[in-house]
Formats: C-alpha cells, sequence, structure tokens
C-alpha cells in the first residue's frame, strides 16, 4: 500500500467521522502502523498539499490537514463504487457511447477511456462502449469542458438473451475478473471466523481493514456490475462483494478503537464509518 493512498483512505474511511481533519503528529502515528515513518509522511502531505487535495491550518504550533472538496469529491464517487451494486431488474436496453477525440489529443483519450470503464461501460469497438446501466449522462458531463470530446449516447437492444450474453463477454473479460474474485475469495473467506471471533485488535486490524479495501478496490474499475442475466454461470463477483462488505463491517470496531487510541478523537455525534 503507497503511502499516498493511505492518507486518502485515512480520511475517507475514519478522519471524515472525527472532524474531518487530523493534526500531522496524528497522521504520523496512524502512518507508523503500516511501517511509513515520519519523513515519508511529511513529503507525502506537502506534495499532496501543493497538488490541491490537503488543506492545511495552523494551531498553535501544529499542523492541521483536511483534505479539500475536490478529495472529498474523489474519495465519496470512489465509495459509491466500492460498496454499491445495482440492485433489480434489467431492462434489456444498452447504453452506448460513440466518442470522437482527435489523433493529438491521445492523453485525453485515454483519460476518457479510464472514465469510461470507471463508470461500468465496456468496449465493443475501439470508439463504442456500452454498458446495461444508464450513466452516459454522467460520461457527458465528465467531459461537458473537454470542446475535442464529442460524445453520442443511444439506447438500443439486441435481438435476444443471447446476443446479449455474447455482447458481453465481448466487451469485458468475465473470465479472468472471476479468477481474480477466486483469488480474492481464497485469501479473505478463510479469515472470516477470526474477524467474528475479535480476533485482530489495536494496528492488526486497522492494517487489516485498510488491505482489504485496498484488495478490493481495483475491481470496481473492471468490473460493469452486470445484471445476473449477463453473467457466466457461477460467478463469484457477487460473493466477493458480500465477503468484503461482512469483513470490512466486523473490523471496524477494533480499527475505529486504533485510530481512537492513536489521535485522541471519537467519531461525531450521529457519525459512524459503514
Amino acid at each position: 500500500m503507497k503511502a499516498r493512498s493511505l492518507v486518502f483512505d485515512l480520511f475517507g474511511d475514519y478522519l471524515r467521522y472525527r472532524g474531518g481533519e487530523a493534526r500531522l503528529r496524528s497522521l504520523v502515528s496512524l502512518m507508523a502502523c503500516f511501517d511509513v515513518p515520519e519523513p515519508t509522511v511529511r513529503v507525502v502531505v506537502a506534495r499532496l498539499r501543493k497538488e490541491g487535495w490537503l488543506s492545511s491550518r495552523k494551531d498553535g504550533r501544529e499542523t492541521v490537514y483536511a483534505l479539500t472538496d475536490a478529495a472529498w469529491e474523489l474519495l465519496d464517487e470512489g465509495r459509491e463504487r466500492i460498496f454499491q451494486r445495482a440492485r433489480g431488474p434489467w431492462d434489456g436496453q444498452w447504453h452506448m457511447v460513440i466518442y470522437s477525440v482527435p489523433e493529438s489529443e491521445r492523453g485525453l483519450r485515454e483519460q476518457l477511456r479510464k472514465k469510461l470503464a470507471w463508470f461500468g461501460f465496456g468496449p465493443l469497438s475501439a470508439s463504442v462502449w456500452l454498458s446495461p446501466h444508464d450513466r452516459g449522462d454522467a460520461v457527458a458531463q465528465a467531459f461537458a469542458d473537454e470542446g475535442s470530446v464529442r460524445l453520442d449516447v443511444f439506447r438500443s437492444r439486441s435481438t435476444g438473451s443471447a446476443e446479449d450474453r455474447d455482447i458481453a463477454t465481448r466487451a469485458w473479460d468475465l473470465a479472468a475478473l472471476d479468477r481474480e474474485y477466486a483469488d480474492l475469495l481464497t485469501t479473505y473467506r478463510p479469515r472470516l471466523a477470526a474477524y467474528r471471533s475479535g480476533e485482530l485488535r489495536g494496528a492488526d486490524a486497522l492494517v487489516e481493514r485498510m488491505r482489504l479495501v485496498h484488495d478490493y478496490r481495483r475491481f470496481p474499475f473492471r468490473d460493469p456490475d452486470l445484471p445476473p442475466e449477463l453473467l457466466p454461470e457461477g460467478w463469484r463477483g457477487r460473493v466477493a462483494h458480500d465477503v468484503f462488505l461482512e469483513a470490512h463491517g466486523l473490523l471496524r470496531g477494533p480499527a475505529e478503537e486504533c485510530v481512537d487510541a492513536l489521535t485522541g478523537t471519537v467519531p461525531l455525534p450521529g457519525e459512524r464509518a459503514g
């Protein structure tokens, strides 16, 4: 786990519920649980501040850091994709985005493709991406200020369920993704008993919970969250998501106790981590 990501995760899962701020010495104590030395913490927070992700203020001789609005927006968007799954029946409609980006704007084209994947779209061809979820407007809004990006959004239906499943296998490598979910289950499902018994305490619980989030976070970038009728038989994605949610919840108490002890704070009334 990189120090930069740890700062974001500590704010997103813990510090947001404790006033949204942290003194530098508290960050140093928390990052020490992950074997990140103080000089590295100072360099990382200074860099994040320079990049506009952190703000700072003085409280006596101490420096207090908080995430900026842009950073909170980024965290909240990621949190929704990690913790939420689409429910309910599929209406059978594909939402298609056809884009055009000048050849000279290769960086922008790559950025667009990453954003499409983040919103759950898959490539049917080089410039035609589709999703069973109605998120075309979100993509358009994300690039509304990019005049060189041309986006056309359509809705369409295939000729039947067999064709729909074929489209899904062409747009996403579901077999490879399913194998990765199996690896995640192999790692974390056997640990649930220890989590339930409260075997992990203190920094061990905090580190384990953060590692769990780190290991699971890559999946929303690749998993389009397809409805059941488009998934291969025996799909393990939903099971992996349920194991992740259970493990994350079971480790919450001891991890928060560790954060409270190291920061000298407690969650604000009515605000608890999910």
